[in-house]
């Protein structure tokens, strides 16, 4: 089992470097499903599937069905509840991908150099949604309700967003944007999260500025006398894939680590460790409950 945990770590790791950009990013199978002319006719619904959660709640609202879904360890919109699970969202079985016959595989573009390869070699299209931040994941959603003959309902979900930011940014507008330090943390080790991963997006949105800009990578190596010399106002603590022992991780690194106690951070109590239900690796519909969360954290009272 630790040689397991291991293994996935470590493949997580690479996935997090490796992410790629776009809105929806399409991938033509060689033997892909032949409904792509109906679909634009209107004749008859794509055979689709989803391999995140995320993906599953944006098919949800746009009211497409779907052929497969991913397997999770939450909740799935209520419209999946008998559709085929085709595996974890980082290794969908390729031969039931295959035995669907879908038109379009929908994945998270952070895995596009992992999985589009896996896809073509068994003649399945592929399109992959940029859910790096909010904005991305609604462009996205903007081309699937074209695609797909869901415009009216991609329409009131930008809307929705719009009227939400433009409020969240009168809130805080005349608030002091905080310098901030996230750090992702895997079991055993940790990254830095640069404004490009979903998270960083999460605190940019918020009035947070991060201290590691300029980079092209979503999640960086840093060592933390580098990080100390940026001198930020606050610490996030964000944690993905066995959480408990990632936490548990962060405990020791900054208890046995004597450098975290030199932070200005640390020393006014500034460190906080964020919900990893509501900062993940991908945009979901959960971002103005994370964003309100950060509101407090930068602007009120932390805990």
């Amino acid at each position: 089992m630790k040689k397991l945990k291991r293994i996935c770590c470590c493949s997580l790791i690479f996935a997090l470097l490796c992410g790629a950009a776009g809105c929806v990013n399409q991938h033509p199978g060689e033997a892909a499903g032949s409904s792509e002319n109906t679909e634009e006719t209107g004749e008859s619904e794509p055979k689709l599937v989803a391999t995140s959660p995320a993906i599953a709640d944006i098919t949800d609202r746009l009211e497409l069905d779907l052929e497969g879904v991913c397997q999770t360890s939450g909740d799935l919109p209520e419209r999946y509840a008998d559709v085929t699970q085709v595996g974890m969202p980082m290794s969908p079985d390729l031969e039931i991908l295959k035995s669907l016959d879908p038109d379009y595989v929908l994945s998270p573009n952070t895995l596009e150099s992992d999985l589009q390869p896996k896809y073509e070699s068994i003649g399945v299209s592929s399109l992959f949604l940029n859910l790096k931040s909010v904005d991305g994941m609604y462009a996205s959603i903007e081309d699937l309700g074209e695609k797909f003959g869901r415009e009216k309902q991609a329409g009131e979900l930008v809307e929705e967003y719009e009227t939400f930011m433009e409020e969240y940014d009168a809130e805080n507008a005349r608030n002091e944007k905080p310098s901030v330090l996230i750090l992702m943390g895997l079991p055993g080790s940790y990254i830095v999260a640069t404004e490009n991963s979903y998270v960083g997006n999460l605190v940019k949105m918020a009035g947070g500025v991060n201290v590691y800009q300029g980079e092209e990578d979503e999640f960086i190596s840093a060592n933390t006398e580098d990080m100390q010399t940026k001198d930020p106002d606050i610490i996030l603590r964000a944690v993905h894939g066995l959480e408990e022992e990632a936490r548990e991780m962060f405990a020791e690194e900054f208890e046995t680590n004597d450098i975290w106690k030199h932070f200005r951070a640390v020393e006014e109590g500034k460190v906080y460790d964020l919900d990893g239900e509501l900062f993940g690796m991908s945009a979901d519909f959960d971002y103005p409950k994370a964003l309100d969360e950060l509101q407090t954290l930068f602007y009120g009272e932390g805990e």
